[in-house]
């Protein structure tokens, strides 16, 4: 018997050392710089790693999940088991399902792992669903592993593994506050000892969620967040999954959970260059500002951290008030009411934010001074110009949260503007979106390459990745940003 994997990270890694040591045959891909377990054929691409498997697993991560299968499936053998194992939600292993089984041909599974895979390895417990689930169940079965066949429709088995989520990474997400905040106080050995002493495992358990929950953190933050759209869709109030999410971002930061920005120096330079429009797909088209606002002039771009200003119609007082408080990296955002009768800003106020570092601002209202804007490269995107002046009165708000162009834009949240509009990023998000607009970027062109050297049935396979790349983006590839597509999904999962 034949494996493929698609995924050689650390969970894939364990899967593909598990199946050779009991006789398989395993062949991995990985694009990323990472070993080769022992017993393993490294394949030179996805279409080798899964031509002759009768079984292939996907350990890419949620986000690369759809993308990779419909590289996958045109080179899937007749009567192949397609196995997703990426902690993602119900809908993109449906959306997988009918990428892998378009054909007729293959089967699809959707698997997911209810354990610690460093502890478990291939012996680790899955839950299982899909047309595919009973052949899974039998092979990791012969592995020594515990699986729970539930049968029926891809996304079962996913749904379990999100339900679980809300209680494991919540738990973990508590444990890291507290001793974070134990360590704070100056008595993180007595806080460490109340959590061990309710732990039925003691200092190993309080360990592995405390340690696994930093090392993990993006990825389990978009578990945790598919998981709170599941409880949304079930009608219950999420705010507190939502708020276990966020901690698991702030944990993977190198600041962890101290109070400094989410939006990182870092950070706005790696969004540097990445187009809108590839952030808005990685966002399923969410967070855009409608395409009323528009650059001033062209070749206008900015990337920033969001000042938020709410003000009465034709009044710029706030806007004053927050040019008192902004800094290098802050993009002045504006929410104006839409009027356009009177201009909220122009050259004068341009000139006094770009000395403080401003990098742009976007007005849900009007500017002027066009020609000035652009001479002294200050870019500002804008419902409309007139040369009507504002009232300077008030009222007005400086760091609430606003709306802009039918988006919500809260303070310190990504802000990134082209020729194309305006994309605001909450910040928590902003991390794994970064990866998912990347990964889009880059198979966007590879498939403009291919069209353009005229391969044969690419204009189809592009297609397919059209309508699947885009489905998944809630759960997180924990090391995406180091090895592409394939980075390992459920890797070092603790819990």
């Amino acid at each position: 018997m034949r494996v493929g994997i698609l995924g050689l990270g650390e969970a894939g890694a364990l899967y593909a050392a598990g199946f050779a040591e009991n006789g398989w045959s395993v062949v991995g891909y990985d694009p990323g710089d990472v070993p080769t377990p022992t017993g393993v054929t490294r394949a030179a691409s996805v279409a080798d790693a899964v031509g002759e498997a009768d079984l292939v697993l996907g350990l890419t991560g949620a986000k690369a999940a759809a993308s990779v299968a419909v590289e996958a499936a045109p080179h899937l053998r007749d009567d192949a088991v397609f196995a997703d194992m990426n902690a993602g939600a119900p809908e993109l292993k449906r959306k997988i399902d009918g990428v892998v089984t378009k054909s007729g041909r293959a089967v699809f599974a959707d698997v997911s792992v209810i354990g610690s895979v460093p502890t478990y390895r291939h012996r680790t417990a899955l839950v299982v669903s899909g047309r595919g689930a009973s052949v899974v169940a039998e092979h990791f079965r012969a592995l020594g592993a515990p699986v729970e066949d539930l049968g029926g429709e891809p996304g079962t088995a996913s749904a379990r593994k999100l339900l679980r989520s809300l209680f494991m990474k919540g738990l973990g997400a508590v444990i890291v506050q507290t001793v974070e905040a134990g360590r704070a106080a100056g008595d993180e050995q007595w806080v460490r000892q109340q959590i061990i002493q309710e732990l039925a495992d003691g200092e190993a358990t309080l360990e592995r969620l405390y340690a696994g929950t930093f090392k993990h953190g993006v990825r389990r933050a978009g578990e945790v967040a598919a998981a709170a759209d599941l409880m949304a869709d079930l009608g219950l109030d999420a705010t507190l999954a939502r708020g276990i999410s966020r901690l698991h971002t702030l944990a993977a930061r190198q600041d962890g959970l101290r109070a400094t920005p989410l939006v990182t120096e870092a950070l706005l330079a790696a969004y540097e260059g990445l187009p809108t429009a590839n952030i808005g797909d990685a966002r399923d088209r969410l967070g855009l500002v409608d395409s009323g606002i528009s650059p001033l002039w062209t070749g206008a771009r900015a990337v920033g951290r969001a000042l938020t200003v709410l003000t009465r119609a034709g009044d710029n007082r706030a806007i004053h008030e927050a040019l008192r408080i902004a800094g290098p990296g802050d993009l002045i955002v504006v929410d104006g009411q839409g009027d356009t009768s009177r201009a909220l800003i122009g050259e004068l106020i341009a000139e006094r934010a770009k000395a403080r570092g401003v990098v742009g601002m976007v007005l849900d209202g009007a500017a002027r001074d066009v020609a000035v804007l652009e001479e002294i490269g200050f870019p500002v995107w804008a419902r409309a110009v007139t040369p009507a002046g504002p009232y300077k009165d008030g009222p007005g708000r400086v760091n609430v949260a606003v709306a802009v162009g039918g988006a919500v834009c809260g303070p310190g949240d990504l802000v990134v503007a082209d020729g194309d509009g305006v994309a605001v990023l909450p910040a928590e998000e902003a991390e794994a979106t970064l990866v998912a607009a990347r990964e889009i970027e880059a198979d966007e062109a590879r498939r403009r390459s291919g069209i353009r050297a005229g391969q044969a049935g690419y204009a189809e396979q592009a297609e397919q990745a059209e309508q699947a790349e885009h489905t998944g983006h809630t759960g997180q590839a924990e090391h995406a940003g180091q090895t592409g597509r394939t980075a390992d999904g459920p890797a070092g999962e603790a819990a």
